[in-house]
C-alpha cells in the first residue's frame, strides 16, 4: 500500500496497523518485538497476477472464540467476492487477520496460534496472486467495489416485495457493503471518513429476527403492517424524557428502549430483543383493538392497558401481599400516561431478558423491577435526592452491563454456590437452598432488608452451611433483623440494616423443607387420611355391632361407640402437628413469628384435645340424658353425653370448612383479601405464603366433583363393609375365644393374649386392600364418566371409511363453522350439545372453494408423506371449479365417494323394466349415486364439446343428447332408449377417454374410430327411432376432399376428416385434470372404497372429519388470532438420519432396510413420488437427500418435529400477495429450537451441526438459540464468557441475531428446564407451545391453532384458562405387541384420563408437551418449568403445580391432536417408568404437592391424590401388601398358629381373606390397567374393536407387560423416597428393535424384579410345603394365584419381551458374555456392563447417600430374611420336635461352619493355587470328604433326613442375602475389612446362582425350535397382521429389499 501515507502509531484504534511506518516491510506495534510479532507483508506494486486459478475458500464458520463474532463476516465477505475480485478479498482477510491480532496478541486463546497460522500462510498466498490490481491503490479497488455494491443497494432497497433470490442478492450487497466500509475506513487517511459520511445511515446493525427496526435494513413487507407502525410509532415517542446529556449521550433518545438502557445499563442486544418482542406484542393486540379505534394508525389505549394488566397481574399482587404501595405510577395526563405505561412494561422486560438463571424466581424479579421503577419514576418526575441534592439517578448506573455486573451476577453467584452444595442432586434437600428457597425469601417484608443498592454482606448471600455444634446461632434470625431495621419515613422503598460487626450467617431453607420421608404423604394429605382411618374404625364398629337397619345407629349405644372415632381423630391431629414442627424445623429461621406461634398452638390444642376427648368418653360412657320425640319420628328418643357434647365442639372448626366449600367465592376472598379480619380468619387454616391462595373452583365445578367422588366413596365403602370388613368380623371374635398353648417353635412371646399374632396377620392384608381399593374404584368411575363425557361430546363418530363416505357431505358446512372466520354480521349459529347436524347451518360465502382448497391442501399433503399413492391422491382430490363460485353451488364431489356409483347405477339402468320415475327415484336415494350419474353425463358433454369442432359432427352431437335430455323431461327415456347396450357404450367411452389422456397424435385413428362405435352404438343400438340423428348425414357437407372416403356409406365419413376433431387436446391442466376425473367415474369399482389403504392416514382423516364437529370456539381471521410462539429443546438427539446411518448395520440391521419393512406401503409410495423403482436406483444427491427425509420423518428426530410449512405453498408468482402473506405469518408466528450442544456441535464439525444449518436453510422462519461459550482475553489471560445467542440462516450462512451476555453456565439445575429458560426469551407472541423431541404435528391439526387459541378468551369456570392441554396421538405401536401395549396406555391417559382430570375433577396439569401456555401469565410467574436439581427431575408437571398455584386454569381439548413417539423395546420402555416413577418419588416430598394437598378443598385434594403420586404410592402399598399377607401366613403356619386355630375350633378362618384377597388381584391385574384403554378404544374404533383388541392384548400378554412394569414404578419410587437418588434416565428411543443380552437384562432388572419375585417364590414354597391337610388346595389357589403370577412374571418378562430371545445361537452368545462379565474384576474405569464388580458398587449408590434413618430402616427390612431360618430349623426332622431356643443357636453355628467353610476355600485357593496345586485339590478334597461324613453322621444319629438338607437351604439362603443386604447398609464401618472382601464374595455367587437359575428355562426353550417362531408370533404380532417382514429383521439380515 505505498499510496498510503505514513501516520503516527494510535495506541487505541483500528487503523494502527496499517498507518504505521514499514520497516523492511515488518512492522511491530508499540511495545512489541520482532520475537513476539508474526511478520506481515503487503502487495505495494502493481504487477499483474499471472495465477488465473482460484484458490479454495478460507474456513469462516470454525473460527476460535476468542474473536470470532469480530472477524467472521470480513472471512465470510472475502469468500463470497474472491472470484470476482481477489484483491478486496485479500484486504478483507488481512483486516480480519488484524482484528484478531489486536484480541489476542500472544496467541493465548484456544485454537487461535494455529488460526493465525492458517490466516497468515493464506494471506501471504493471495499477496502474491493479487499484487497486480486494475485501479492504482487499493483504496480506490475498494472504493469501486464498495459503491458499486452500495448503489445495488440503494437501488434496490425500497422495494418490499422481491422474490427469494432477488432478496437475497440484496442481502448479499448490503453485507458486503458493510464490510468493505469498515475496511476502507481503516485503510484510508484520517480524511476519508468524512467523504464516506454519506455511508453512515446505510451501514448500521443488519442483523434482525422478524422487524428490521434499524434504518437502511432491508425493507419488509412486515413494516408495512399499519399495526407495527402504530406500536413503531408509540415506541418511539420520547418527548418529555430527561435530556440525553444527564445519561453521558450526546445525541438524542432513539426510542424508549434506548433511554431505559442508557438508564440502567442494559445490554445493547438485549434491548434490541425485548424492544422487538414489545413491538410485536402491541401490534398484536392493537389488531384485535383496531375496529374500536379511530384511526389504526395510532396506538390504542386498550391494547396498552391489556398489556400492562397482563404483564404487572402477578407485581401487584406481590406488592399487595408484602403491604407495600406499587411503584408503578402514571400521569394524569392521557398523552404521558402511554408513554409511562410502555416504559414500565419495556422497563420489566428488558429486566427479565437479561435476568438469565433468575426468571425462575419470579417474586426476586418482582423485587428489582419495584426497586428500578421507584428510580425510574424518580428520573421521570425529576425528584431531588433530599441526601446529595442532586436529580435521583439509578443506583447502579448506565454503564454497559451494569445491570448485568451489578445485579443478575451477584444473584446468579448465590444460586450457583448453592446448587453446588447438592453435590449434582445427591445431598440432602435441608442444606442447600434451590430456586424456591431463594425465591420464597421475597415472599416476606425481610427480603427489603437486602436493600438497594443490594447489600452483598447480607445473610441472603451467605451460602455457608451452618455448623452442628452452635446451630442455635449459626443462622440469623428475622426477628432480630427486624428490630435493626430502620424504615425511611420519607417514602423510600428501600430499608437498610444496622452495621453489623459480625459476618452474616447462612439463612437455611424458607418456608418448607424437602425431608425424604414417607410420612411426608401423610403429612400433605393428612385430611383424607384422617378419613380413611376414620371411616375405617366407623365400618369395624357398625359390623361389630351388627345392625339390621341403618335407623340402628342412632341407637345412644352404637352412637357413642360410632362417634367415639373422634379421639382417634384427636391423636391423628396431635401426629399432625408433631410433623409439622419436625418437618419445618430446618426453616425455622426465615418463618415468620405468627407461623410459629401457629404451630405452637396447633400443638397445644391438638394436646388438650387429645386428653379431654377420651377423659369425657371413659367418664360419660353409658351416662345418657335422653328426650323424647313426638310421635311417628323415626327415632323415638335423642340421647346425649357430655362426650358428645365435646365431639360437637370439637367439630366447629370442620363445619365451618364445610359452609366456606359450598361457597367457595366467600372461601377465596377471604384467602386472597388482605384486610386484617380476614387474615385473622385464615391464619389457622393456611400458612401466610404468596401461593396457593384463592385457587377455588366456582360452584357448578365443586359440585360436579364432588358428586363424582360421592359416588365413588359410597360405593368403596360399601364394598369394604360388605367383602373386606364384615366377614371379618365373626372369625376374630372365635379367633380371640381360643387360647392356644402349644406352637410349632419357640413362641417369644407366650403370654400374649387373644392371639394377637394371628388377628394381626390376618386383619393386616385387609387394612391395606382397603386403603389400596379407593384407586381402583377411581379408575372404574373414571372409565364411566370419561365414556360418557366422551360419547356425549360425538368422539369417534367419523372413525371408519364408511362413516367418512356417509357423513362426508356435511363437511363443507362443519368446515364452515369451524375454520372459517364468522362474518361481521354476528356469530355463527353453534350447534346444540346433543346435535350434530351441520346441513341447516347456513354457509358463508365462497365457503365451499374454501373447503375445497383446503381438502385438495390435506391430500397433496398426504401425497408429501408418502402416506397415499398418486392414484389415492386423484380419488381423493375435489375439482376447484367455477361453478364453485356461482349461486347454485355444484360441489364435485372426491371420486372415493363415488367408487362404483356410475357401475351400479349403470348395471340398475341396464337391467331395470318400470317407468322412468321409479329407476330415477331409486338412484336418487343414494346421493352419491346421483352425483355420479350427473357428473359422468356432464363431463361427457364438456370433452365432446371441446373434442369434437366438425360442424356436422358438432350437429349430430348436440342432436343427440338433445334428444336424451328431451326424454328425461318427458320420462321417457326408458321407452326410447334401448339401456341394455349401456355396458357397451361405456367401454367405448372408456377407450376415448383413455385415448385423451394419452395424448398421443399417432392414435388419431383409434380416437375417431371410438367416436365413429360410439356413434353407431347410439344410433343403431340404443335409439328406437333414430331417423332424425339419420337425417343430419344427408344435409350438405363440406368439401369431399377432405374427407378419407372408404366407401359410398356416409357414416364411415363422420369424425375421419382430421379437422372433425380437436385431437390430441390442447395442452391444459384442468382439462386433462377432468377428463381422468371423468375416466375413473367411469372405471373405478369397489377397491376405491377402501381408499386410503394406509391406517394413518385413515386415522388422521377421520380424527379431523370428527374434530369438525366438536365445540370449538369461532376461528377469527389471521390477523385477528393470538399470536404464538413453539419452542423446542434439543440436546444430541438425531437431527435427520444420515446415509452412513441409514445403511449401517450396527444395529443388527440397517435402519433404511427396517423402515422399509416396516412401512412398506409408505416405501412404495415414495419410490413411486421420485420415480425410482428401487433403493439402488436413487443415485443423484437430490434422491439421496429425499431418501433421508424420508427415513427421518418415520424416526423420533428434529425434523419430523419441525413442521414450519404453509405459507411457501403460496402461489409465488405473485410477490406482493406472497410477501404480505409472509409479513402475516412473521407476525403471528414464531419457531425457536433451543439447542443445548449446538455451540459444541459446531466447534468439533459435528454432523449434527450442519443438520441445524440445513434446517434453518430449508425454513428461514425457523429460529435456533444456544448457549455458547467464548473466551476473552483478559489481562493477558483467557476467560471464559457464556452468553445466550440466537441465529437464522442468510444466504447458507448462520447470522447471529442476539447475543445476550450471561452471568454464568445457565445449566445450574436439571437440564431441559435449563435449556427452555435460556431461550424463552426469544420466543415471542402470547402464547406458548411446548413440542418435545420425539413429536409430530400435521397439516390439517395446524388448521385448527387460531380455534385452539381463542380458548384463552374463554373463561373455564371461574377463570380463563393459562394453560391449554391437547392430545395426543402415539405414532410408535404398529410393530410390537410392546409398543402396541405402550400405545394404548399412553392413548387411554392422553385421553379419557386428561379428559376427567380437566371435567369434572379440575385437576389436570401440565404432563408434558404439546401443551400451549399463556406466555405472558407463564413467564410473570418463572416460566414453563421448573429446574431445581433432583427435586424437580419431572420438571414438566411442575410447570401444572406452579400455574394451580398461581390462580391460573388448566383445561383440555380433544378436538386437536399432536403425534408422539414412545419406547418400543422392554429396556427403554422400563428406564422410562422408573424416571416417572423417581420423579413421582421427588414429588412427594416437594413443596409444591404438599401445598395443593393442604390447599385444595376435600373433594379436589382427593383428585389430587389419586392421579398424581397417590397412583404409585397404592402400587407400592399393593405389593407391600402382598408381602405382609404372605409373611403373615408364613407366620401362622410356622408357629403352628393356623393348624390350633383350624383344627381346633374348626373354622376356617381364611375364607373371608380368600375371597377379599382374590376379588381385589383381579380388579388390580384387569379392571385397573384395562378398563379405560378398553373404554377410550371403544369410543374412537367401536366397542366389538375394543373388545377384541382387548382379548388379543391378553393373548400377547398384555397382563405379563403391565404386571412387569407395576414392579418397575414400586421399586423405583419406594427407593428415591427413602434413599434418594432419582436421575434422568435417557433412553435412546431407538428406531430399531433389537436384542438385549442376558447380561444387560440382568443388571437392569436383578434389584428391582428378579430378588423380589425370588422371595415371593420362596414364600410360596414354604408355604406350601407347611399348610397342612386340614386347607383344601383351592383356597391356597384362591389366595395365592395372582402372586404366582406376579412373581413368574417378574423373573420372565425380560425374556418373553426380548426379541430373538429364543434363538440358540443368541443364547450361546448371551451365556459367553454372562461368564465373561460376572468374572471380570472391576476397578476404576471400568463401566458396569463390562464387570460385576463395578455394577455391584454402582448398585449400592443409594446407600452412600442415605442418611442413618435410611440405612436403620434398609437393616429393620433386611431382618424379615431371618424369619425363614427362625421357623425352619424347628420343623426339621434333626431337631426331634425340641422347641428349644438352643436349636436356633445351633443354626447359626452351622452358618458359621458354612462361612468358615467358604473362607478356607478361598484363603486355600490364594495361598496353594499358584505354587502348591496338588496339596489345594487334596485339600478341597479332605474337606468335600469332612462335610459328606458329617452329613451322615448326622442322618445315622441324629435323624437328619433329605427334606431337612432342603428345608436347611430354604432356611440358610434368605440369612445369608439378609446378612449381605445389612452388610451393605454399614459398608461405612467394614469397608476395609476382611468382612467386606466376604461379602462380596458371598454377592457375587449369589448372583451367579440367580443367573444359572433364570438362564436354564430359557437354554431349554430356545433349544426348541418351534418356541422360537410362537415367541415371534407374540412378540410382533401386529406386524405379521400387516404382513410385515419381521423375521429378517429379527434375523439380522443386511440384504436390503428391492421393492
Amino acid at each position: 500500500m505505498s499510496e498510503i501515507v505514513p501516520a503516527e502509531p494510535i495506541e487505541d484504534g483500528e487503523a494502527h496497523f496499517y498507518d504505521r511506518p514499514f520497516c523492511g516491510r515488518t512492522y511491530y506495534e508499540v511495545g512489541e518485538t520482532s520475537s513476539s510479532r508474526p511478520d506481515v507483508t503487503l502487495a505495494i506494486t502493481d504487477a499483474p497476477s499471472h495465477n488465473n486459478d482460484v484458490p479454495e475458500p478460507f474456513d469462516s464458520e470454525r473460527l476460535p472464540t476468542v474473536f470470532a463474532s469480530e472477524i467472521q463476516r470480513f472471512l465470510r465477505v472475502a469468500n463470497l467476492i474472491e472470484r470476482e475480485e481477489p484483491r478486496v478479498a485479500y484486504l478483507c482477510r488481512f483486516h480480519a487477520f488484524v482484528i484478531a491480532h489486536k484480541k489476542d496478541k500472544n496467541s493465548t486463546g484456544r485454537g487461535v496460534r494455529q488460526f493465525k497460522t492458517a490466516l497468515l500462510q493464506r494471506l501471504e498466498q493471495d499477496e502474491e496472486a493479487t499484487r497486480r490490481r486494475k485501479e492504482k491503490s487499493d483504496s480506490r479497488e475498494l472504493k469501486r467495489v464498495y459503491h458499486a455494491y452500495r448503489d445495488y443497494f440503494i437501488k434496490h432497497d425500497k422495494t418490499f416485495d422481491l422474490d427469494h433470490s432477488h432478496r437475497e442478492k440484496l442481502i448479499n450487497a448490503r453485507d458486503i457493503a458493510s464490510v468493505l466500509f469498515e475496511v476502507l475506513k481503516t485503510v484510508i487517511n484520517a480524511a476519508g471518513p468524512q467523504a464516506l459520511i454519506e455511508g453512515n445511515e446505510l451501514h448500521k446493525k443488519s442483523e434482525f429476527n422478524i422487524l428490521p427496526l434499524e434504518q437502511g435494513g432491508i425493507r419488509l413487507a412486515i413494516m408495512q403492517q399499519p399495526e407495527i407502525k402504530a406500536a413503531i410509532s408509540a415506541t418511539r415517542n420520547t418527548r418529555g424524557l430527561p435530556s440525553p446529556q444527564d445519561f453521558k449521550k450526546n445525541s438524542p433518545f432513539v426510542d424508549l428502549f434506548d433511554f431505559l438502557q442508557h438508564c440502567f445499563g442494559f445490554q445493547i442486544a438485549n434491548v434490541a430483543n425485548q424492544r422487538e418482542h414489545l413491538i410485536l406484542l402491541l401490534a398484536n393486540m392493537q389488531t384485535r383493538q383496531a375496529q374500536k379505534q379511530t384511526s389504526i394508525l395510532k396506538l390504542g389505549e386498550g391494547c396498552v392497558d391489556e398489556l400492562m394488566r397482563k404483564f404487572f397481574k402477578n407485581y401487584t399482587n406481590w406488592c399487595k401481599f408484602l403491604g407495600r404501595k406499587s411503584n408503578i405510577r402514571l400521569p394524569y395526563v392521557k398523552q404521558e400516561a402511554q408513554q409511562y405505561k410502555i416504559l414500565y412494561i419495556g422497563l420489566y422486560l428488558l429486566i427479565w431478558g437479561e435476568a438469565a438463571n433468575l426468571r425462575f424466581m419470579p417474586e426476586c424479579l418482582c423485587y428489582i423491577f419495584h426497586q428500578m421503577a421507584y428510580e425510574l419514576h424518580g428520573i421521570l418526575s425529576g425528584a431531588i435526592n433530599l441526601t446529595t441534592w442532586e436529580k435521583v439517578m439509578p443506583a447502579y448506573g448506565g454503564e454497559p452491563e451494569s445491570f448485568l455486573k451489578n445485579v443478575v451476577t451477584p444473584i446468579y453467584h448465590l444460586i450457583k454456590e448453592e446448587a453446588a452444595k447438592s453435590k449434582g442432586g445427591t445431598a440432602d434437600h435441608s442444606l442447600w437452598r434451590n430456586y424456591d428457597d431463594l425465591n420464597e425469601y421475597f415472599w416476606s417484608p425481610d427480603c427489603f432488608s437486602i436493600g438497594w443498592p443490594m447489600r452483598l454482606d447480607h445473610a441472603f448471600f451467605c451460602v455457608r452451611p451452618p455448623k452442628k455444634s452452635s446451630v442455635k446461632n449459626a443462622i440469623a434470625s428475622p426477628d432480630k433483623i427486624k428490630e435493626r431495621k430502620k424504615t425511611d419515613n420519607k417514602g423510600e422503598e428501600s430499608e437498610d440494616i444496622s452495621d453489623e460487626c459480625h459476618e452474616p450467617q447462612w439463612l437455611g431453607k424458607t418456608n418448607f423443607v424437602e425431608i425424604r420421608s414417607f410420612w411426608q404423604i401423610f403429612r400433605s394429605f393428612d385430611r383424607m387420611w384422617s378419613f380413611f382411618i376414620l371411616s375405617l374404625q366407623a365400618i369395624i364398629i357398625v359390623a361389630c355391632h351388627d345392625l339390621g337397619s341403618p335407623l340402628q345407629l342412632f341407637d345412644a349405644t352404637v352412637f357413642e361407640d360410632v362417634i367415639s372415632i373422634f379421639i382417634t381423630s384427636a391423636f391423628l391431629k396431635l401426629i399432625q402437628a408433631i410433623m409439622d414442627i419436625v418437618f419445618t424445623w430446618k426453616a425455622r429461621q426465615t418463618m415468620e413469628h405468627s407461623q410459629k406461634t401457629k404451630l405452637r398452638a396447633k400443638l397445644v390444642l391438638a394436646l388438650i384435645w387429645t386428653i379431654t376427648l377420651p377423659v369425657c368418653y371413659a367418664n360419660s360412657r353409658g351416662k345418657y340424658t335422653c328426650y323424647s320425640t313426638r310421635y311417628g319420628s323415626l327415632v323415638e328418643e335423642w340421647c346425649f353425653t357430655s362426650y358428645m357434647t365435646a365431639s360437637a365442639i370439637y367439630l366447629m372448626t370442620n363445619a365451618v370448612e364445610i359452609v366456606l366449600f359450598f361457597v367457595p367465592a366467600i372461601a377465596k376472598h377471604i384467602e386472597i383479601s388482605n384486610n386484617q379480619i380476614c387474615r385473622f380468619l385464615s391464619w389457622w387454616t393456611q400458612p401466610r405464603i404468596y401461593v396457593g391462595r384463592g385457587m377455588q373452583e366456582n360452584q357448578v365445578s365443586v359440585l360436579k366433583y364432588m358428586l363424582f367422588w360421592i359416588l365413588v366413596l359410597s360405593t368403596k365403602f360399601l364394598f369394604s363393609y360388605c367383602f373386606e370388613i364384615k366377614p371379618l368380623i365373626a372369625p376374630t371374635r372365635e379367633i380371640m375365644k381360643i387360647g392356644v398353648r402349644k406352637y410349632d417353635w419357640h413362641e417369644l412371646f407366650p403370654k400374649v393374649k387373644s392371639n394377637a399374632g394371628a388377628i394381626v396377620a390376618v386383619w393386616t392384608p385387609i387394612i391395606i386392600v382397603y386403603f389400596v381399593d379407593t384407586q381402583i374404584w377411581y379408575s372404574v368411575f373414571c372409565t364411566i364418566f370419561g365414556g360418557l363425557y366422551g360419547i356425549l361430546h360425538h368422539l369417534g363418530e367419523i372413525r371408519t371409511l364408511g362413516m367418512l363416505r356417509s357423513r362426508f357431505y356435511s363437511l363443507p358446512a362443519a368446515f364452515n363453522v369451524c375454520l372459517i372466520p364468522p362474518s361481521r354480521t354476528g356469530r355463527k349459529k353453534r350447534k346444540g350439545f346433543l346435535s350434530n347436524m351441520f346441513q341447516k347451518v347456513p354457509l358463508e360465502k365462497n365457503a365451499i372453494p374454501k373447503f375445497v382448497a383446503v381438502w385438495n391442501q390435506i391430500i397433496s399433503h398426504l401425497r408429501l408423506e408418502d402416506l397415499i399413492c398418486n392414484r389415492e391422491m386423484d380419488l381423493m382430490m375435489m375439482p376447484m371449479s367455477s361453478e364453485l363460485f356461482s349461486k347454485k353451488i355444484r360441489i364435485r364431489w372426491p371420486v372415493f365417494l363415488l367408487a362404483n356409483k356410475f357401475l351400479t347405477a349403470l348395471s340398475l339402468a341396464k337391467d331395470f323394466e318400470g317407468k322412468d320415475e321409479v329407476l330415477l327415484r331409486k338412484i336418487k336415494r343414494d346421493k352419491y349415486m346421483s352425483y355420479a350419474v350427473r357428473e359422468c353425463y356432464e363431463l361427457l358433454k364438456y370433452v365432446l364439446e371441446i373434442l369434437v369442432v366438425g360442424n356436422l359432427e358438432k350437429r349430430i352431437i348436440c342432436g343427440i343428447l338433445n334428444e336424451i335430455e328431451v326424454n328425461i323431461d318427458a320420462s321417457t327415456l326408458l321407452k326410447n332408449f334401448k339401456m341394455e347396450m349401456l355396458p357397451a357404450l361405456q367401454v367405448k367411452i372408456v377407450e376415448l377417454a383413455e385415448l385423451l389422456i394419452e395424448g398421443d397424435k399417432s392414435h388419431q385413428c383409434k380416437a375417431v374410430k371410438a367416436l365413429q362405435d360410439m356413434f353407431e352404438l347410439v344410433t343403431h343400438d340404443m335409439m328406437v327411432d333414430s331417423s332424425k340423428i339419420l337425417d343430419m348425414l344427408d344435409c350438405p357437407l363440406p368439401s369431399e376432399s377432405d374427407f378419407i372416403t372408404f366407401s359410398l356409406d356416409a357414416e364411415p365419413l363422420l369424425f375421419a376428416n382430421e379437422n372433425s376433431i380437436h385431437f390430441p387436446l390442447p395442452e391444459s391442466g384442468p382439462l386433462i385434470e377432468k377428463i381422468k376425473r371423468f375416466h375413473l367415474l367411469l372405471t373405478v369399482k369397489d377397491t376405491a372404497m377402501d381408499v386410503p389403504a394406509n391406517l394413518e392416514a385413515r386415522r388422521r382423516i377421520s380424527f379431523f372429519a370428527t374434530s369438525l364437529f366438536a365445540d370449538m370456539p369461532d376461528a377469527p381471521k389471521v390477523r385477528n388470532m393470538l399470536s404464538f410462539s413453539v419452542i423446542t429443546p434439543h440436546c444430541i438427539e438425531d437431527i435427520n438420519f444420515s446415509l452412513e446411518e441409514l445403511h449401517s448395520s450396527q444395529e443388527e440391521v440397517p435402519i433404511i432396510f427396517y423402515m422399509q419393512k416396516i412401512y412398506p406401503d409408505e416405501w412404495k409410495n415414495f419410490l413411486e413420488r421420485i420415480r425410482c423403482e428401487n433403493l439402488e436406483s436413487l443415485n443423484d444427491d437430490q434422491k439421496k437427500e429425499e431418501l433421508r427425509q424420508w427415513a427421518s420423518f418415520r424416526g423420533q428426530t428434529l425434523s419430523r418435529t419441525d413442521i414450519l410449512e404453509g405459507y411457501e405453498t403460496a402461489e409465488k408468482s405473485n410477490s406482493a400477495l406472497f410477501a404480505h402473506l409472509e409479513a402475516v405469518a412473521d407476525m403471528k408466528y414464531s419457531y425457536v429450537i433451543s439447542c443445548q450442544s449446538f455451540a459444541s456441535q459446531r466447534a468439533y464439525a459435528d454432523p449434527h451441526a450442519q443438520d441445524i444449518i440445513d434446517l434453518m436453510i430449508k425454513y428461514p422462519s425457523l429460529r435456533v438459540a444456544y448457549v455458547d461459550e467464548e473466551e476473552e482475553i483478559f489481562e493477558g489471560r483467557p476467560h471464559k464468557v457464556y452468553s445466550s445467542k440466537l441465529v437464522k440462516v442468510v444466504n447458507g450462512y448462520e447470522q447471529v441475531i442476539y447475543r445476550i451476555k450471561l452471568p454464568g453456565p445457565p445449566d445450574i439445575g436439571e437440564g431441559k428446564p435449563e435449556n427452555q429458560n435460556h431461550a424463552i426469551i426469544f420466543t415471542r407472541g402470547e402464547a406458548l407451545q411446548t413440542i418435545d423431541m420425539n413429536q409430530d404435528n400435521y397439516l390439517e391439526e395446524a388448521l385448527k391453532m387460531r380455534n385452539l387459541l381463542q380458548e384463552f378468551l374463554r373463561c373455564q369456570g371461574r377463570r380463563p384458562p393459562t394453560i391449554l392441554g391437547l392430545r395426543e396421538h402415539i405414532f410408535t405401536g404398529s410393530v410390537s405387541s410392546l409398543a402396541w401395549f405402550m400405545s394404548y396406555q399412553e392413548t387411554s391417559f392422553v385421553t379419557i384420563g386428561q379428559r376427567i382430570l380437566s371435567t369434572p375433577l379440575r385437576v389436570r396439569f401440565h404432563y408434558g408437551h404439546p401443551d400451549v401456555f399463556d406466555r405472558i401469565f407463564h413467564i410473570t410467574r418463572g416460566g414453563v418449568s421448573k429446574a431445581s436439581k433432583t427435586i424437580n427431575l419431572s420438571e414438566d408437571v411442575f410447570a401444572g403445580f406452579n400455574s394451580t398455584l398461581r390462580r391460573g386454569c388448566i383445561s383440555y381439548h380433544e378436538y386437536l391432536q399432536v403425534g408422539k413417539g414412545r419406547d418400543v423395546g422392554l429396556n427403554q420402555i422400563s428406564k422410562f417408568e422408573a424416571k416417572v416413577a423417581n420423579g413421582n418419588s421427588e414429588q412427594t416430598i416437594s413443596r409444591d404437592v404438599f401445598r395443593l394437598g393442604r390447599q385444595f378443598d376435600f373433594f379436589r385434594m382427593l383428585s389430587y391424590y389419586f392421579t398424581t403420586i397417590g397412583f404409585y404410592f397404592s402400587n407400592l402399598i399393593s405389593v407391600i401388601g402382598i408381602y405382609i399377607f404372605l409373611y403373615g401366613q408364613l407366620y401362622l403356619v410356622l408357629s403352628g398358629l393356623e393348624r390350633a386355630l383350624i383344627i381346633e375350633a374348626r373354622i376356617k378362618n381364611v375364607q373371608s381373606l380368600e375371597t377379599a384377597l382374590a376379588s381385589q388381584s383381579f380388579i388390580q391385574l384387569g379392571l385397573l390397567t384395562g378398563l379405560p384403554m378398553v373404554m377410550e378404544i371403544g369410543l374412537e374404533k367401536g366397542f366389538f374393536t375394543a373388545a377384541k383388541d382387548f382379548v388379543l392384548m391378553q393373548l400377547q400378554l398384555a397382563a405379563v407387560f403391565f404386571t412387569f412394569s407395576l414392579g418397575t414404578k414400586t421399586h423405583h419410587y419406594g427407593r428415591a423416597i427413602l434413599h434418594g437418588g432419582a436421575k434422568y434416565r435417557p433412553t435412546g428411543r431407538k428406531v430399531v428393535v433389537f436384542h438385549s443380552s442376558f447380561t444387560e437384562n440382568y443388571r437392569l432388572y436383578s434389584r428391582s424384579h428378579f430378588v423380589k419375585a425370588f422371595e415371593l417364590l420362596l414364600l410360596l414354597i414354604v408355604y406350601n410345603m407347611f399348610r397342612r391337610s386340614y386347607q383344601s388346595s383351592m383356597a391356597y389357589v384362591l389366595i395365592t394365584y395372582a402372586i404366582w403370577f406376579m412373581s413368574l412374571t417378574w423373573l420372565c418378562a425380560p425374556f418373553l419381551f426380548n426379541p430373538a430371545g429364543f434363538s440358540w445361537t443368541k443364547t450361546v452368545d448371551d451365556w459367553k458374555e454372562w461368564n465373561k462379565w460376572i468374572r471380570q474384576q472391576g476397578g476404576i474405569g471400568i463401566h458396569q456392563d463390562k464387570s460385576w464388580h463395578s455394577w455391584w458398587d454402582d448398585e449400592q449408590a443409594h446407600l452412600r447417600r442415605s442418611g442413618i434413618r435410611s440405612r436403620l430402616m434398609e437393616i429393620l427390612l433386611s431382618l424379615r430374611f431371618f424369619i425363614y431360618q427362625y421357623g425352619l430349623v424347628y420343623h426339621l426332622d434333626i431337631s426331634q420336635h425340641s422347641k428349644d431356643f438352643l436349636v436356633y443357636v445351633l443354626s447359626w453355628v452351622v452358618i458359621l461352619a458354612v462361612f468358615l467353610l467358604v473362607k478356607a476355600v478361598n484363603m486355600g485357593r490364594q495361598l496353594f493355587s499358584a505354587n502348591y496345586q496338588l496339596g489345594f485339590r487334596f485339600f478341597k478334597a479332605f474337606l468335600f470328604i469332612g462335610v459328606v461324613s458329617v452329613i451322615i453322621t448326622l442322618s445315622i444319629i441324629c435323624e437328619l433326613s433329605l427334606t431337612d438338607l432342603f428345608v436347611c437351604c430354604l432356611a440358610f439362603l434368605p440369612t445369608a442375602w439378609g446378612l449381605i443386604l445389612i452388610a451393605q447398609a454399614v459398608r461405612p464401618k467394614i469397608e476395609h475389612t476382611g468382612m467386606w472382601d466376604f461379602t462380596r464374595a458371598l454377592a457375587r455367587a449369589y448372583d451367579y446362582g440367580m443367573g444359572v437359575v433364570l438362564f436354564t428355562p430359557i437354554a431349554i426353550l430356545a433349544w426348541l425350535p418351534i418356541i422360537k417362531a410362537f415367541h415371534n408370533r407374540i412378540l410382533f404380532n401386529e406386524a405379521f397382521k400387516r404382513h410385515l417382514q419381521i423375521q429378517p429383521i429379527l434375523a439380522g439380515r443386511k440384504k436390503q429389499s428391492k421393492s
